[in-house]
């Protein structure tokens, strides 16, 4: 069985508080760690990361050390950058044993086409939001923020940009079909590549949208409000809910 999730957004709204978040979610992979082959996680896992040289982010053990155990087993875990998470670099992948992936993937599943990505940024316009990811995806910007502030200061930084990007819309998303950008750029995608299933996180609202009737977009939902995950058995994609026994 393959597994994908997206947006837990671990270390939200503060390092206590996200806790109890991390917790479930790591019940949620001992629910599934006896038929999981593969683990696919598409984006903003944490609510804001960023790696120094010789330094990462304080916490998250029981989440890392789920994912390194996989690992460990031979499970394939596949993590994707999302606008929350995106400086992360070579730390996960070298420590843990995971995948890191900051484009678009592709991939053939017992003869389904899939697309994952986080989503955010594709099919839209938005001029300012493009400034702010080439910002993000700097390297000489990245370097004067890890090498002029202290650890601690751009952590700070980091974690109250984060949590104001919040303040001024609900967290869960209410899809609106046809008039979002990323039903847009699906479709656009369909004019040239066949996809069975365009799988994205980043709206926080589980959605499985047609799109005719051999494709669909799936958002993944989230880990704040919904507890959502899909789950690929071979032939169907499905969306599921968790709850903790």
């Amino acid at each position: 069985m393959i597994y994908l999730a997206s947006d837990l957004h671990l270390g939200y709204p503060s390092f206590g508080e996200g806790i109890a978040r991390e917790r479930l979610f790591c019940a949620w992979l001992d629910s599934i760690d006896n038929d999981v082959e593969e683990l696919y996680l598409l984006g903003d896992v944490f609510d804001f990361w960023f790696e120094h040289r010789h330094v990462i982010p304080k916490g998250y053990t029981r989440f890392l050390g789920r994912i390194a155990a996989l690992c460990d087993r031979g499970i394939p875990v596949h993590i994707f950058t999302g606008n929350h998470d995106v400086w992360m670099f070579d730390y996960l992948p070298k420590e843990l044993g995971v995948t890191l992936h900051s484009k678009p993937l592709l991939l053939n599943l017992n003869g389904k086409r899939f697309m994952l990505h986080h989503g955010d940024g594709l099919g839209t316009d938005n001029r300012g939001y493009r400034f702010m990811k080439w910002i993000f995806n700097n390297r000489a910007l990245q370097w004067l923020f890890a090498n002029l502030l202290h650890p601690d200061l751009s952590q700070w930084i980091g974690h109250t940009w984060s949590r104001s990007s919040r303040t001024s819309k609900p967290i869960a998303h209410n899809f609106k079909g046809e008039e979002e950008s990323i039903t847009r750029f699906a479709r656009q995608t369909l004019l040239h590549e066949p996809i069975d299933y365009f799988v994205f996180g980043h709206w926080h609202s589980p959605v499985m949208y047609p799109l005719n009737n051999h494709s669909n977009l799936v958002i993944l939902g989230d880990w704040l409000t919904s507890n959502t995950f899909a789950q690929w058995d071979g032939q169907q994609l499905s969306l599921h809910q968790f709850s903790k026994p």
